[in-house]
């Protein structure tokens, strides 16, 4: 199809759900309709970033490195390259104009012993989601990414929320966790949905949607209250869902107070320029992304805190082994651990326990 037909038959969905009253008798109907209009919008964005981004020229195949990747993204202008150059080693262009960046430039951030990629990408407008601008290949980055930074302005605050509808078009989610179903195929014995919840859609619904994306045999099991839109994009292969933060920058131009609610994104108030809130913004990101650390001890040491490694928050002694080294890992069966999260020090445990922040471990 091409993307004038996309766009076409995108109206025509779009156009039957409002003309149709939604009661209990169109409840079906128009599940059926909205899984049929996502799994189009899905179909239009792969094939857009198969042809525009991923990969292909202008620096938008970025390898990911570090402990975490972060990926800052705003319009043009919102000092996005002031921000990456004084926190990181990066060299992005910085000039008074809109679009200076205009391929994915990295920098690396070492923050309580972690490197954190950041990667500022190039404005993004609003349109973006229909391909206006670099758009296609700024998302094509985003959804690799371990944390987002939406970062505006103070003379545009609103702009965050149009970053933020403009990623939900582009099938990204931001602060929200994957749907709680379980959708398990099997090769015949049709659909069979299980739950104990009382949602606002009915079985019927669900297997519906299901056969929508191509399910014809499965055991669907619904975990949690929802709407039919986190039903759909339980089933969405295209769904991405990723934590971020908001930030507002060129603060020390505000000449009145800055409304610091837009929806459900409450913004960090930042100077690139003066170099205020940093510090709070940087705690803000090593929290985001749930990293922590945790000190080697080796052998012939005694307990410190001179050899760092990053893990994140629900990884255990066996990951952190496992990251050391497979060789390494192999035979590991305990380990001694010091700090506030031993209940004495030289305390002997597998290697099932979950890491802390300041945790010290000597493997044995």
């Amino acid at each position: 199809m091409t993307m004038a037909d996309f766009s076409e038959e995108i109206a025509n969905i779009q156009e039957e759900i409002r003309e149709t009253p939604y009661h209990k008798g169109t409840e079906h109907h128009i599940g059926k309709l909205r899984a049929r209009l996502a799994k189009l919008k899905d179909r239009q964005l792969e094939s857009v970033i198969k042809s525009k981004g991923g990969g292909g020229g202008g620096g938008y195949a970025i390898k990911k490195q570090g402990d975490a990747t972060v990926v800052l993204v705003g319009p043009p202008s919102s000092g996005k390259s002031t921000f990456i150059n004084l926190v990181t080693n990066a060299e992005s262009k910085v000039a008074p104009y809109a679009f200076t960046t205009v391929s994915v430039i990295p920098g690396m951030l070492k923050y309580k012993d972690a490197y954190i990629q950041i990667l500022d990408v190039p404005g993004l407008i609003e349109g973006a989601s229909k391909g206006k601008g670099r758009g296609k290949e700024v998302i094509s980055v985003v959804r690799e990414a371990d944390l987002l930074l939406l970062m505006a302005d103070v003379e545009r605050p609103a702009f965050l929320n149009i970053l933020s509808q403009e990623l939900h078009e582009a099938g990204i989610r931001i602060n929200q966790i994957r749907p709680d179903i379980v959708i398990a195929k099997k090769p015949e014995g049709g659909i069979q949905v299980q739950t104990n919840i009382n949602n606002e859609f009915s079985k019927e619904t669900v297997k519906a949607v299901a056969m929508e994306f191509g399910i014809r045999n499965a055991d669907i099991v619904i975990k949690e209250k929802m709407g039919i839109d986190r039903l759909i994009d339980a089933f969405s292969q295209n769904r991405v869902f990723v934590p971020a933060l908001a930030v507002l920058n060129k603060s020390d131009l505000s000449q009145n107070p800055v409304d610091k609610k837009f929806g459900d994104l409450e913004p960090i108030l930042i100077s690139a320029q003066k170099g205020t809130g940093i510090e709070n913004l940087k705690e803000a990101v090593w929290s985001s992304l749930n990293l922590i650390r945790i000190f080697l001890v080796r052998p012939d040491e005694e307990p410190s805190l001179n050899h760092a490694i990053i893990m994140k928050q629900g990884e255990t002694l066996l990951d952190v082994a496992q990251k050391i080294g497979t060789e390494f890992a192999e035979g590991k069966r305990l380990a001694k651990v010091w700090g506030e999260a031993a209940h004495f020090p030289g305390q002997e445990v597998s290697l099932v326990k979950e890491v802390e922040e300041g945790l010290m471990v000597r493997f044995m």
